[in-house]
């Protein structure tokens, strides 16, 4: 599970992501995007895309 990091700053936080949580990511980036999609065609696939992923309680 995810765990989001805060800054102590108070600027961006850190997402730390496990091992599954990436493979998750990949997973629905190769559902989404179709295959020898160019880098702008994968761009506009995924900005009408939300990709969850589950935070550590």
């Amino acid at each position: 599970m995810a765990r989001i990091i805060e800054s102590i700053d108070g600027g961006r936080r850190i997402i730390k992501m496990s091992v599954d949580d990436v493979l998750s990511v990949v997973q629905d980036y190769q559902r989404i995007v179709p295959r020898f999609s160019t880098a702008e065609d994968a761009r506009n696939y995924l900005s009408d895309t939300v990709i969850y992923i589950p935070e550590e309680g």
